[in-house]
């Protein structure tokens, strides 16, 4: 995301409780992505986990962009 976009979701955060969990939800998919990307070998589990969450991560970057675009100057 752009940085006049992260400015606008924190300004965006305290009043809207849907926003809050989507970027909770962002940030534990990139946490867990960093983990399983610095693996030297994925297990067939861990790269259909791989898989899920970047789908996840993504359904919920287009939700966000959707709650943020009528705010954008």
């Amino acid at each position: 995301m752009e940085v006049q976009d992260e400015s606008l979701i924190q300004k965006l955060l305290p009043e809207n409780p849907e926003l809050q969990k989507l970027v909770e939800d962002h940030r534990a998919f990139e946490k867990r992505l960093d983990e399983l990307n610095s693996l030297p070998f994925l297990t067939q589990e861990e790269d259909q986990e791989k898989k899920s969450i970047q789908k996840s991560k993504l359904a919920g970057k287009d939700r966000i962009e959707l709650i943020i675009a009528p705010f954008r100057a």
